[in-house]
C-alpha cells in the first residue's frame, strides 16, 4: 500500500467525522455571520454589509429582549423542578426495587416518545377542563416545561447511575461514614456531571421550545414564540446577536465541565 492510501486509510473515520461536524455546524455558523449583517430591508435574508449595529443595539426590535428574558426564567426554573424531581425519580428507578418499577421506567419515555403537538393540545385540553383556560401563560407554560424536561432528566441521570460503581460507596461505609456522608462527600460528586448535563439539556429544551409552547402561552411571549412572530414581518438581525450568545454561552459551559473532569482524572 503507498503512502497516501495508507495515510487515507488511518485518518478516513477523522475526515468524516470533521466534515459530518462541519455539517451540523453550518446553520450555526451562517447565524454568527448574519449577526454583523445590515440587511436592506427586513425581508431581506442575504447578507448585505459588515456592521456592529446589531451587538450595539441588540434590544432595538420591541418586545425582543422581553422574551429572551421571559424564556430564561421559564426555562431557569423549568430547569430547577426538573432536575430536582428527575434526580430523585432516577434514584428511586436505580436503587429501589418496587412494585410498578418496569412500569414507571416504561411511563418516563412516553413523553419523549410523544409528538409535541399532542402533548401541547392535550395539556391545552387539560387546562381548559380544569377551568384554567383564563389564565393561560406564564404559569402553564413552566407546567408544561418541566413536564416534557423530566423524563429527558431521568433518562440523563438514571444512565449515570447505572455506570457508578457500588464499591466507592461501600468503601466509605467501611470507613465508619453513614449514608448521609457517603451520599454528599461520595455518592453525589460522582453523579453530579449526569445531573449536571441533565440540567443543561433541561434548560436547551424549555428556552427552545415552540410547539408545546404556542398551544399554552396566552398573553406571554417567549422568544421563540417572539421569532415565529417577527417572521410574518421580517426577522431582525438581532435575533442572530441573541443566538450567537445562547450558542457561546452553552459551548463556554460545555469546554469549562471538560476542563474541570480532566483536571479532577489528573
Amino acid at each position: 500500500m503507498s503512502r497516501v492510501g495508507r495515510w487515507v486509510s488511518e485518518h478516513v473515520v477523522m475526515v468524516i467525522a470533521l466534515l459530518v461536524l462541519c455539517y451540523m455546524f453550518l446553520p450555526i455558523f451562517f447565524v454568527v455571520l448574519m449577526s454583523f449583517n445590515a440587511p436592506t430591508s427586513r425581508l431581506n435574508y442575504e447578507f448585505q454589509a459588515f456592521t456592529w449595529d446589531n451587538w450595539l443595539n441588540p434590544c432595538a426590535p420591541a418586545g425582543m429582549c422581553e422574551s429572551v428574558v421571559k424564556s430564561i426564567e421559564i426555562g431557569f426554573l423549568a430547569t430547577v423542578f426538573a432536575t430536582i424531581l428527575g434526580t430523585l425519580v432516577a434514584f428511586a428507578l436505580v436503587r429501589h426495587r418496587f412494585r410498578g418499577r418496569a412500569g414507571t421506567s416504561l411511563l418516563i419515555f412516553l413523553p419523549m416518545a410523544t409528538p409535541e403537538v399532542v402533548m401541547g393540545s392535550s395539556l391545552l385540553a387539560l387546562f381548559t377542563t380544569a377551568g384554567l383556560a383564563g389564565t393561560l401563560g406564564f404559569w402553564s407554560i413552566l407546567v408544561a416545561h418541566i413536564m416534557f424536561c423530566l423524563s429527558f432528566v431521568v433518562v440523563t441521570v438514571k444512565a449515570r447511575l447505572a455506570g457508578l460503581d457500588s464499591r466507592f460507596e461501600q468503601a466509605a461505609m467501611d470507613l465508619y461514614a453513614n449514608e448521609w456522608q457517603t451520599f454528599w462527600r461520595v455518592t453525589f460528586p460522582l453523579v453530579f456531571p449526569g445531573i449536571l448535563a441533565a440540567a443543561l439539556l433541561a434548560f436547551s429544551l424549555s428556552f427552545d421550545d415552540f410547539i408545546v409552547t404556542n398551544f399554552n402561552h396566552g398573553n406571554t411571549i417567549t422568544f421563540p414564540m417572539f421569532v415565529w412572530g417577527a417572521n410574518q414581518r421580517g426577522i431582525p438581525p438581532q435575533v442572530n446577536v441573541i443566538g450567537t450568545v445562547m450558542f457561546a454561552i452553552a459551548l463556554l459551559l460545555v469546554l469549562s465541565g471538560g476542563v474541570l473532569q480532566r483536571r479532577r482524572e489528573r
